[in-house]
């Protein structure tokens, strides 16, 4: 594991990555379709992984021809979500401890997230992790979705550092895409969900955010 110049920050993906609300997204995609008589196929998932909220309901809506409009859809999708948001979100495995570690070495952390600003705020602020990050990204700051790069390149130049200079943590074959192509160190953590993605140019598939090669990559 070569690298140039030391790692100096850390971006973190959210859903899969920092909560386990793929999870949720599953069971809230369940619920949505079921009372339409449909199902949330595997297939279906995987389109729809790790790309923005809109972008991923109008994969759901061409897939299975609803003649519910975006709008009407997310409203829905929003309201199951909040309620499993309540009752059943948890952190990933590792993440308390990562989030120590970089506190005590003075490396800033951020997020960088397909979501949206209220969904974001709401899912950090019940892990009790929103005042630990540096600034939170989301679908609002952004005019391009991953796998666009613009996200990580906007995280870069809020941290005022090269993107070579920061490491990105992601769990999806879009997020990977994304941080490989804006030029970050980027790290593979899959989820469940995810364990089947194409991670290429991922400089390792971690096992969980505890696996010892992300602390070794930056230097903790």
């Amino acid at each position: 594991m070569n690298l140039t110049e030391p790692l100096r920050a850390v971006v973190f993906d959210l859903d899969g990555l920092i909560a386990n609300t793929e999870d949720l997204y599953e069971q809230a995609g369940d619920e949505v379709l079921r009372r339409r008589g449909k199902v949330y196929e595997s297939a279906l998932r995987e389109q729809m992984m790790g790309r923005p909220v809109a972008d991923s309901l109008r994969i759901m809506i061409e897939h299975h021809a609803l003649p519910d409009t975006l709008d009407d859809l997310l409203r829905e999708s929003q309201e199951v979500m909040a309620e499993l948001l309540a009752t059943s979100l948890e952190a990933m495995p590792g993440l308390y401890d990562l989030l120590d570690a970089l506190e005590a070495a003075d490396m800033p952390a951020a997020v960088a997230t397909s979501g949206t600003r209220n969904y974001a705020d709401d899912a950090l602020s019940r892990l009790g992790v929103i005042g630990r990050f540096r600034f939170i990204l989301t679908a609002e700051d952004i005019h391009r979705g991953k796998p666009d790069p613009e996200v990580y390149l906007l995280a870069a130049a809020r941290l005022q550092l090269a993107p070579q200079a920061m490491m990105v943590l992601e769990d999806s074959t879009n997020g990977c895409r994304a941080a490989v192509a804006a030029g970050a160190f980027t790290v593979a953590v899959p989820n469940r969900h995810t364990r089947g993605h194409d991670f290429t140019g991922a400089r390792f598939v971690a096992d969980t955010l505890a696996d010892p090669r992300i602390r070794q990559a930056l230097r903790l």
